[in-house]
């Protein structure tokens, strides 16, 4: 059977709690692994792509989303656990593992009359990850969340977090960084919190993140090469709304609406939603079949005015185009949208890995 049949045949045998053969797909563990690692709210496995490419070993995955477990599963061979909440998907946690990595969703927290600790998170998704951590006691902790986790709730939630982690946990926590993807070799203008830590035995007193990449990649660099299907065009009256939309934003002083990211340019954060399509919109002219292929409202624009694809915005978070891509476009484009960007998370885990003392080689970049 060839390699198209074997996913083929991997993808039928997909299950929420299982787990399939890895062999034949396009991101298997490494077998001379230098480290083991767990990746919590996986999503598509951007976090367990970085860690392989520094030489890891996935040994724990859990991901709710049904459609994010299918492309985690037909790039890695492996469905991840559910919901991490549950206590029989908890159970299957090995206990020997170096390093936890997990990008959890910002919630608030009940702290009113409280001491702000650990218990102040319980019924939050930041609560099971603290239950994890204090129960396996990895080296070292990698947590990922979006850059409003600063401000959340006037700064209580990431105090919170940072409380727990250091005081509860005790675990050397720096002070957590603001970490833009463009600095690390993608051309997208994404920013994110990330929170790192180390067990206290250890020893470790401090930490550097990485600094930016020399390199200022653009657009072109992760453009179609051959013009994309005509249902990536914009019919006319689409973008008319889109027009009609930002003039009325702007009339008011709001600088809201569709943006059009020129081949020079850098991409605005990809985001779940229209709008994150909307903000990232290109022009490619290369079009010459303007015959809809998907029912729309008038016809398709002449200005060569498009969205991006989904394979480009893989790209965008650092994604190689060996990965595969086995769900429909509105998944996809929520997938790479929720997906951390993979450059970035790898530059932080190799400065992660060096305060710990983990000997490492780059499998792929």
């Amino acid at each position: 059977m060839n390699r198209v049949g074997k996913i083929e045949e991997v993808k039928t045998r997909y299950s929420a709690e299982g787990h399939a053969l890895s062999e034949f797909v396009p991101f298997p563990s490494p077998r001379n692994y230098t480290f083991k690692f767990i990746d919590l709210f996986a999503g598509i496995g951007g976090f367990r792509l970085a860690m392989q490419n520094l030489g890891g070993k996935c040994v724990f995955s859990s991901e709710l989303d049904k459609e994010a477990q299918k492309t985690y599963m037909v790039n890695f061979g492996e469905v991840p656990f559910g919901d991490i909440t549950k206590q029989n998907i908890k159970n299957h946690i090995p206990n020997d593992f170096d390093l936890l990595c997990a990008g959890f969703p910002c919630q608030a927290f009940s702290i009113a009359g409280k001491r702000g600790g650990f218990d102040d998170t319980r019924g939050t998704l930041f609560f099971d990850v603290a239950e994890i951590i204090k129960k396996h006691q990895p080296k070292a902790i990698f947590l990922e969340n979006v850059k409003g986790l600063r401000s959340h709730d006037k700064g209580k939630t990431l105090a919170t977090i940072l409380h727990v982690l250091r005081n509860d946990l005790g675990y050397y926590v720096p002070e957590p960084q603001i970490v833009n993807a463009k600095n690390f070799g993608v051309p997208q203008n994404r920013e994110r919190i990330y929170i790192v830590g180390f067990r206290q035995d250890l020893g470790i007193a401090d930490f550097e993140y990485p600094i930016a990449f020399g390199s200022n990649p653009t657009f072109a660099d992760v453009k179609e090469k051959i013009v994309p299907p005509t249902k990536y065009y914009l019919s006319t009256q689409y973008l008319q709304t889109l027009v009609n939309h930002k003039t009325r934003h702007e009339n008011k002083g709001n600088g809201f609406g569709y943006a059009i990211i020129p081949d020079d340019g850098i991409a605005n954060a990809i985001v779940v939603g229209g709008m994150g399509r909307e903000r990232n919109l290109v022009i490619d002219p290369r079009i010459t079949d303007f015959t809809p292929t998907t029912h729309i409202k008038g016809v398709v624009n002449r200005e060569g005015i498009r969205k991006m694809t989904p394979r480009e915005w893989a790209r965008l978070q650092g994604f190689p185009d060996d990965f595969l891509i086995p769900v429909a476009d509105a998944s996809a484009y929520k997938q790479f949208g929720n997906s951390v960007a993979v450059p970035a998370i790898q530059a932080t885990a190799h400065k992660i890995l060096e305060q710990i003392g983990i000997t490492k080689y780059v499998i792929r970049k």
